[in-house]
């Protein structure tokens, strides 16, 4: 398997529960195939640098996974076919991808401790 990065742009008038369908629908298209999904980053709505389809914004949404070329192939296939997607690119990751982990909360310092017994 091999580590990809995949962006796709979804029609700006995609919005509410479409936009979560549409984003559960492809998770789901992965998830089917045998990939490994290891992030995925909702960037919101930005203007594009040129207009697609007639359109100067669209809703970003980045994705990392692991998968076999034949999943790729079919996951860009049905990204052809939808026509609320309106732009994907999707790229090897070479030396794959590290996902940090997240922090546990820190908890508050010690009011008592060590320091505060010296200085009493």
């Amino acid at each position: 398997m091999r580590t990809y990065e995949h962006i796709f742009i979804v029609h700006p008038e995609v919005v509410g529960d479409d936009y979560a369908a549409i984003l559960d629908k492809f998770k789901n298209i992965l998830t089917e195939q045998g990939a490994n999904i290891l992030k995925v980053d909702e960037w919101g709505a930005r203007k594009l640098a040129y207009p697609v389809k007639k359109q100067t914004r669209g809703t970003y949404v980045l994705m990392t996974f692991e998968a076999g070329a034949k999943v790729i192939a079919e996951f860009e296939r049905r990204l052809r076919l939808d026509e609320k997607i309106i732009k994907f690119q999707t790229i090897v990751l070479p030396n794959g991808v590290e996902i940090a982990a997240e922090e546990p909360a820190e908890e508050a310092p010690a009011t008592e401790g060590p320091a505060a017994e010296e200085t009493a």
